[in-house]
């Protein structure tokens, strides 16, 4: 196998003999080291053969997070402690989901998330951040950069739905989906990223979530982080808030394409529900939707 890795040293350096190639390729530390500048000896793509089995490894750069945009929130809790960033869905201009009795999905999104964010502060075990704390509107892509730049353990994005059915109900998790999982995750997909585009925001003209290979490979892990917690997260509120019959479905929805941040959308219930309006809207139920969230939370970070 080590003259396949010389070839391909060759080839990555574009060196034509043997001896060029010699000033470009060193050995250290029992790997394969290519040098496309020999100047700088620190640098360089690293190969490893091991046996048995003859595993090849590529060490590449870790992925780069994040930086600039607008101004960060708060951050509360213990300093070195696991952040969770909570995302109450719409805001400001964008009201959301319309439903009874004037009640809007924005509002009760950030009721939930400051009861949520109580309970999880209220363990001392991780800082929170909120992407808002107020009725004002945050842009979708600049909700999941505020999760990586922060450095965010968990991303936790909160809505409610709405149908034509009063009688629909049930909270659902979603995470990502190149391919929706269904066609009401299609439909709720197609919704919740089309909020940008009431804002009069292009959404063409913004960057795309997956540049390369090397955080495309992230993003495939950390959907299945994602996964675990989601599944958690159902197990744990099943008991306290009533839940679809089918709670955890995919979709491509743009707050979760973050590469490298476990993400996790929560459609609470239905707004156009009397029994889920009531219970989203009450601080009883605002308790118990916490307590469930903290406890997931926890289970989470204790087994990661």
């Amino acid at each position: 196998m080590s003259w396949i890795l010389v070839l391909l040293a060759g080839w990555l350096t574009g060196v034509p003999g043997w001896v060029g190639l010699a000033e470009h390729v060193r050995v250290a530390e029992g790997a394969l080291v290519v040098s496309p500048n020999p100047a700088a000896q620190e640098q360089g793509l690293r190969f490893a053969i091991r046996t048995p089995g003859y595993s090849v490894s590529l060490a590449m750069p870790a992925p780069v997070p994040a930086a600039g945009g607008p101004p960060l929130p708060a951050v509360q809790g213990p300093p070195d402690a696991p952040l969770i960033v909570l995302d109450p869905g719409h805001g400001g201009r964008d009201p959301g989901a319309p439903g009874l009795d004037g009640v809007t999905e924005k509002s009760l999104t950030l009721a939930a998330a400051r009861a949520i964010r109580d309970a999880l502060l209220a363990s001392g075990r991780v800082r929170v951040a909120m992407t808002r704390d107020a009725d004002s509107f945050v842009p979708l892509q600049q909700r999941s950069d505020i999760g990586r730049r922060l450095g965010a353990a968990l991303f936790l994005s909160l809505h409610c739905d709405s149908a034509a059915d009063p009688l629909a109900s049930g909270g659902t998790l979603y995470t990502l989906s190149e391919i929706a999982s269904d066609k009401e995750a299609a439909r709720m997909a197609a919704r919740e990223n089309r909020a940008d585009l009431l804002a009069e925001v292009d959404l063409g003209s913004e960057r795309a979530d997956v540049a390369s290979l090397l955080i495309d490979l992230a993003q495939r892990r950390t959907m299945a982080v994602s996964a675990r917690y989601a599944d958690l997260l159902a197990r744990e509120v099943a008991p306290a808030l009533r839940l679809h019959a089918r709670p955890r479905r995919m979709a491509a929805l743009m707050v979760l394409k973050a590469p490298d941040m476990p993400s996790v959308l929560f459609e609470l219930g239905y707004v156009s529900n009397a029994e889920d309006a009531q219970a989203l809207a009450s601080p009883a139920g605002q308790a118990r939707l916490a307590a469930a969230v903290r406890r997931a939370t926890e289970i989470f970070l204790a087994t990661r």
